[in-house]
């Protein structure tokens, strides 16, 4: 019995040594609310670099259009011409939420932003490479009040059918 109860509280002890602490946890969501924002402005600033050395190499960004599912590099080059102009996009955040994996190398956010779309919803994934939070996954969605969901859809409905149609034919 002694043997048990020694058993338990080791491994009750070894547990709580390896959940990160409320004050690691607060100290990594600062630092993603800071790179974030940081990414946010470099998008406001047209500062192509600081933007894309936000993204992994192997990032993906959802854009609002059904036919944005855009790899690194393909995001850059639709995004390129808007940064060249001195314009790219204004996003301010408006609320953010953060939630990590047990050992803090991975977070998932939503956000709230303020744009030109009017408010829209930022989600994604960003994994901590060398010391540094990476956005390795990003989805930008355009929010709908629920009593506009018919105008919108009626909205986008020949538009989407198409598409729609379109991608079935290309699914096996």
């Amino acid at each position: 019995m002694q043997k048990t109860v020694l058993l338990l509280a080791t491994a009750s002890l070894f547990a709580s040594c390896m959940k990160p602490s409320e004050e690691a946890i607060n100290e990594e969501k600062q630092e993603i609310n800071m790179m974030l924002d940081e990414w946010h402005q470099a998008a406001a600033e047209a500062d192509y670099n600081d933007y894309f050395n936000d993204l992994t190499d192997d990032a993906t960004y959802i854009g609002t259009d059904a036919t944005e599912n855009w790899n690194k590099k393909a995001f850059g080059e639709f995004a390129k011409p808007y940064f060249d102009k001195g314009k790219a996009w204004i996003f301010k955040p408006l609320q953010r939420n953060i939630y990590f994996n047990e050992d803090l190398s991975m977070a998932w956010f939503d956000e709230l932003l303020d744009t030109q779309m009017k408010i829209c919803r930022g989600s994604g994934v960003v994994i901590k490479k060398d010391g540094e939070w990476k956005i390795k996954h990003y989805v930008l969605s355009m929010t709908i009040p629920n009593d506009k969901i018919n105008d919108v859809v009626k909205a986008k409905n020949d538009i989407e059918n198409k598409l729609a149609s379109e991608l079935k034919k290309q699914t096996p």
